[in-house]
Formats: C-alpha cells, structure tokens, sequence
C-alpha cells in the first residue's frame, strides 16, 4: 500500500498581538476536513503567547486518532525566538522527506508575510479585524492583486484552501500572471525565442 506523501500548512498566528480568532478557525471542523480534502497530513501551528489555552482545550477533547482530525498530524507551539524558517521551509517539497509543496496561512504582519513570500511557496494572508489603526487589510488586498498571496476571511477560512491550491497551479504557468508579460499571451518556448535573438 503506497504512503501518503507528506504536506503540511504552517500557521502562524503571530508573536505580538493575540489572533485567537484565527486559532479557532484554524482548528474548527470545516477548515481540517477542507485540509484533509486537499491531501494535506500536518498542520503546524504557531499560536502565540495566549494561544495556548485554546489549544490544549482543542487537543485534550480531541486527542490523536479522534475523526475530528481528520487524519491530521496536529501540532503547535507558542514562540521561537530564532524565527519561523524552519518550519516555514517544512511546507515545501522534498523528494527525499517524501514531501510534496503544501501551503502557509499567516497573519497580516508585513515580516511574516515576507519571509513566507520568499519561499514561494502558497500564501494565505489573514487580517485581523480586530487590530485598530493598521494597514493590514490594504497589505492583504495589494499582495493578492499582485498575484503573491490570497487573501483569507475568518468566516470562509476553509475557502482559502481551495485558492490555495489555485494558486499553486496559477503561479507555475509562464509567463508568471504577475509579470506583465502575460497580457502578450506568450508561451515558454516564445520567450526563450526572444531571449536568444530568434525571428518570426
């Protein structure tokens, strides 16, 4: 019987400001069974200073092998004061690790979003309504009509999956839909004709 291959969303929620809204979700029925529908086996998540309670409650009702879960492989962690790399980098495919690319969903904090970014692999963005006085909402707005990330609504979290995975399949088609070259509706094979100075 073949394996699963491994894919994992990371969660990031944030080191500053509580989101325990989005914790919630992220740990609410519609959003695993929406994981587990995509083929997805962990879901990794930082919770924050304050998110804890939140998900010790969720793993003492639902402990490893409850249908809750979905399947999943449920962790978490509260900080890291070394940063996210390494498991921002565990979203992404390694034949070795039997991994295939799966995805990141953060909060709208313009570091995080940039490191995910750089990995290039699938973002969600997610504001947090309840933060007063921030531009997270524009951030969101600017990345996804840039083709970079998608944005993420708290009351259709489970959605964000799906255009995640939408946009795995956008972001690998040449030209990229964000370069401006793909108005001109020209294949590989046209752009590598220009590169190296071939005629019509």
């Amino acid at each position: 019987m073949d394996r699963t291959p491994r894919k994992v969303c990371f969660v990031t929620i944030g080191a500053t400001a509580p989101f325990d809204a989005l914790l919630s979700k992220v740990l609410d029925q519609p959003f695993l069974e929406a994981l587990s529908n995509n083929q997805y086996t962990k879901l990794l998540i930082q919770y924050g200073k304050e998110g804890r309670v939140i998900f010790d409650n969720y793993t003492a009702k639902f402990p490893p092998g409850k249908p809750e879960r979905y399947g999943l492989d449920i962790q978490g962690f509260d900080f890291k004061k070394d940063g996210l790399l390494p498991e921002m980098r565990s979203t992404k495919s390694d034949d070795k690790l039997d991994a295939v690319e799966g995805m990141i969903l953060s909060h709208a904090g313009s570091g995080s979003i940039m490191e995910a970014l750089r990995l290039g692999v699938p973002l969600v963005v997610v504001p947090n309504p309840d933060l007063h006085d921030n531009h997270q909402e524009e951030l969101a707005r600017e990345i996804e009509k840039n083709g970079w990330a998608v944005t993420g609504r708290l009351d259709s979290l489970a959605d964000s999956v799906r255009k995640a995975e939408v946009l795995r399949t956008v972001s690998r088609q040449w030209p990229p839909v964000n370069s401006g070259e793909s108005k001109r509706q020209k294949g590989l094979a046209s752009v590598m004709a220009d590169e190296m100075g071939f005629v019509d």
